[in-house]
């Protein structure tokens, strides 16, 4: 698959709110596949679509425990909190610490359109909740609590 470039913090695109996707289809499957590859490319533990420029509500995750493709996510439930180092692939260099909470619940559909349910704590959690934030056009540096040397 394609690398794509990732949009850095400065970038417009960052701040706007994703289109819900419409379309299972195979352009989706080639998004999701060059998202994937770019976060891996790069180091990262998840990717949005706004941050290589397309403006869906589309994201990959991946802490070490296989791949999470998420299509039009959706928090539908949060327990507890937790604080924790975060960073972000379109803001090189920068991290800082951020409350998050400690477990999530995310309903979404798959790159078929099939419905599906994921429920993550401590990373994962941070992470589901860190990527459905870059869909509503937000990074991280928002809720930074104190930033790290």
């Amino acid at each position: 698959m394609a690398l794509r470039e990732i949009r850095k913090k400065d970038d417009e695109i960052l701040s706007k709110v994703c289109k819900e996707v419409k379309a299972f289809d195979n352009k989706l499957a080639i998004l999701l596949d060059d998202l994937y590859d770019t976060m891996k490319k790069n180091n990262g533990v998840g990717l949005a679509a706004p941050q290589v420029g397309i403006l869906k509500r589309v994201a990959v995750i991946d802490i070490g425990e296989g791949k999470i493709e998420l299509v039009n996510p959706v928090i539908t439930k949060t327990e507890g909190s937790q604080v924790g180092s975060e960073g972000c692939l379109s803001v090189p260099g920068v991290y800082g610490e951020v409350e998050r909470p400690f477990a999530v619940t995310v309903s979404a559909y798959d790159r078929n359109g099939e419905k599906i349910e994921i429920s993550g704590t401590e990373l994962l959690a941070r992470a589901l909740c860190h990527e459905i934030e870059h869909l509503d056009g937000h990074l991280f540096l928002e809720k930074v609590i104190r930033f790290e040397e």
